[in-house]
């Protein structure tokens, strides 16, 4: 079995539609299943069992004997989350008990870390283990995340394979749920439908212009792509952090166009000032050093942003369809 936690979520969902492109079923998911605008994620998917996420533990003990592989990769994603206790609760504790039950029993494991540990980039943007107890990530979402980044590898005893992912950002199908925190991509697309335009938020950095703050987006398809061939080539010796973005920082602008341009419409693009909120920890530039994946055989060439928003826009946000 293969289990697969936060699975009626973006990219876990994708992931679980992937397994069963390559011929998996016998697939374990696990989430709190609580809220109804999850469920067409896995409506269509083959899938073995479903596991309250309050029970997994418990689950993952007895029948440890029966699972190959652990996908952790549910969390608490809301980067204006400040919740810290609930941070800490579902993105700390709840990980360190499914690393301790993996090391128990010898199960290979792959969790979700995330870009946002790298804060403003002080030290660079490249998956090396010396820097994590220097990063300093802008939120509390962040801080989670490398906080357990930081517990892990202080750990003597970890899974005999262990892989930290630090996503960098995500977009495609199956993010219908996520509000505010959706992409930028499936934003525009509904903001073209209901008014014709789309307002992206404006640079308070003098170093900016208007719409060129840079992110590396990486298409949600390419990212699985990666989680899957970790789980084929599952070595001891390369487990650590990995970042997962394409290695090519482009700007929000450039997403917004290529959406216009797969919706086949000239591009209307004005400016709103950036929410007072999340102002003082906007990240303007992101871009994954990619080496360390590249350096251990992972060669399958990422889509680029157009084509990976064209397929995003015509096959699944105009026809409504989930991955």
């Amino acid at each position: 079995m293969i289990v697969v936690t936060g699975a009626a979520g973006f990219i876990p969902s994708v992931l679980v539609a992937k397994l069963n492109s390559e011929g998996y079923k016998n697939i374990v998911v696990v989430d709190d299943f609580s809220r109804a605008d999850k469920d067409a994620n896995l409506a269509d998917k083959a899938i073995m069992k479903r596991v309250d996420r309050n029970e997994f533990h418990a689950w993952l003990r007895d029948n440890h004997l029966l699972v190959e592989f652990v996908f952790h990769l549910g969390a608490r994603t809301d980067t204006t989350e400040f919740d810290i206790e609930l941070l800490n609760r579902l993105n700390l504790d709840y990980s360190k008990e499914v690393w301790s039950i993996c090391v128990e029993f010898g199960l290979p494991l792959v969790y979700a870390s995330s870009a946002a540990t790298y804060g403003l980039g002080e030290f660079g943007y490249e998956d090396r283990h010396d820097i994590v107890n220097d990063l300093k990530p802008l939120n509390p979402y962040g801080d989670s995340k490398n906080d357990f980044d930081k517990w892990a590898l202080s750990q003597e005893r970890k899974p005999y394979f262990w892989i930290g992912i630090k996503f960098f950002n995500v977009y495609g199908p199956n993010e219908y749920h996520k509000g505010r925190m959706a992409s930028v991509v499936f934003h525009t697309f509904n903001q073209v439908k209901s008014t014709g335009q789309m307002k992206l938020f404006r640079s308070h950095r003098p170093d900016f212009e208007d719409g060129q703050q840079l992110r590396d987006f990486i298409y949600v398809k390419d990212a699985v792509n990666v989680l899957y061939w970790f789980m084929l080539h599952r070595k001891k010796e390369n487990s650590g952090l990995y970042n997962l973005g394409t290695g090519s920082a482009r700007s929000f602008m450039d997403l917004a166009k290529a959406t216009f341009n797969a919706m086949s419409l000239e591009p209307a693009i004005s400016f709103i000032d950036t929410p007072a909120d999340i102002r003082d920890k906007y990240q303007y530039f992101t871009e994954a050093n990619m080496n360390k994946l590249e350096s251990i055989g992972y060669s399958i060439p990422f889509t680029s942003l157009e084509d990976g928003v064209t397929e995003y826009v015509q096959e699944y946000l105009m026809k409504g369809a989930n991955a």
